[in-house]
Formats: structure tokens, sequence, C-alpha cells
């Protein structure tokens, strides 16, 4: 028996663009933020949205944000890690357009931002006080936030963000502020101090009224060992 097989010739030449996004969210003072652009160019022209673009036919993915980044921003990152793909057919009114996301977490004042190329500005935005979000941009961030408030739950992260000597308060503080939420402040600290990844110095700073309190450090060869193993503790 001759089986004869027809081939659907519109998906045989169906064309997809891929593209990457970047949402780097910037930690200072209590607060967090999300650096976005304003775009110079159709669709969206003169709308907010998270930097991002095509990648180019001989980049990696990881080559590609990085650039795009660099261009729309002016900041370089050293790690930005995967978030999830997002595919939706009507995602870009240009063509279907599949992106490839990705995050940070950074310190703003660390970084000079300058808008280029597709970007008319950039500007960092309170995560509580957003502009409207074009494409599916929302959809993206919400992703993000609620991947990094997961994170912290099974990797220390963000010590990068303090300064190099701190009071254990400021490190309660971040994580107060990434979990967007209170903490039982006597169970985080006694849970902090049992990774090991403390120095509790001789020195000491005054805040406001209160009395002095002990600097820590983080003690990088230990910080990085345990980041890398992951750890599940509860907050």
């Amino acid at each position: 028996m001759l089986y004869i097989s027809v081939l659907n010739t519109h998906k045989m030449h169906q064309s997809i663009q891929l593209s990457v996004d970047a949402v780097v969210f910037g930690y200072e003072s209590g607060t967090i933020s999300v650096l976005l652009i304003k775009r110079k160019y159709e669709p969206f022209k003169g709308q907010w949205a998270i930097p991002g673009g095509f990648v180019l036919e001989e980049e990696s993915l990881e080559e590609a944000v990085a650039r795009e980044l660099k261009e729309e921003t002016g900041i370089a990152i050293n790690y930005l890690e995967q978030l999830y793909t997002f595919g939706h057919p009507k995602r870009d009114p240009r063509s279907r357009v599949v992106s490839v996301a990705y995050f940070g977490l950074i310190k703003p004042s660390a970084f000079k931002i300058l808008a280029a190329t597709d970007a008319e500005e950039v500007q960092w935005f309170n995560i509580t006080e957003l502009p409207s979000l074009f494409f599916d941009h929302e959809a993206i961030l919400q992703m993000a936030i609620t991947r990094l408030q997961g994170k912290i739950t099974y990797e220390p992260i963000g010590f990068e963000l303090l300064d190099t000597k701190f009071p254990f308060s400021d490190l309660e503080k971040l994580y107060t502020t990434l979990l967007g939420r209170a903490i039982d402040r006597r169970n985080f600290r006694k849970k902090m101090l049992s990774l090991n990844i403390l120095d509790e110095l001789d020195e000491k700073v005054s805040k406001g009224s209160g009395r002095p309190a002990n600097l820590f450090k983080f003690n990088n060869k230990r910080y990085f060992k345990l980041k890398k193993e992951g750890i599940i503790f509860e907050i």
C-alpha cells in the first residue's frame, strides 16, 4: 500500500524571529527598581519597555542580551540568569517573535546609564511606581519578580549589593525589600548566622539613637561555595 504525505506549505515557510529581553533589578537604600527604556521606533514608539532586541545570526543568546543591554542602557553585567522563553504568537505586532528573557540584580550607583540605538531614554523606576509596559513586558517583569523572590529562599543572594562592612539590620532590610514582606527578625538572624557565611567584626556603627551595632562582612570563600551548592531555608 502506498502512503503519500502531504506537507503544509504554509508551515514550511513560516518565519519565526528570535529576540532577548533583560530585566535588570536595582537595589539601593531599601528600594527595588527596574531599568526601562523608552522606545525610539515603532512599534510603541515613545513607550516604556524592557531592554532587548533581536539575536544576530552569529550570536549566542548570552552575547545578544549583553550587547542589547550595553547598546540600549550603557551598562554591562557579568552575569544574567535565564528566566523563561515567551512565545505567544501575538506578543509582537511586527511578526512571530520568540523572546528568551534574562534577569539580574545590581547596585544602580555602580553603573552609569546611557540610552542609545533603539532607546530614546533609559531610566530606573521603583517597582511600585511603574509606567505602562508594552508587548508582554508586564508579564515578563512579574515572572522575574516572582523568580527573584523564590531564589532567595534557596540561595544566598544580594550580598554584593551591601557595603563591604554592614550592620546586620542592612541585611534584614535587603531581604525584607526583596521578599516584599516582613520577616521574623530573630529567626532570620539565627538562620543567617548558622550558614557560616558572615564574619562578625570588632567594629561598630551608630545609626539613629539606638546602641552601636556590630559590623559584619561576608566571607567570600564560604559565600560563593554555598551560593554554588544552593540551600533551602525558610525565611
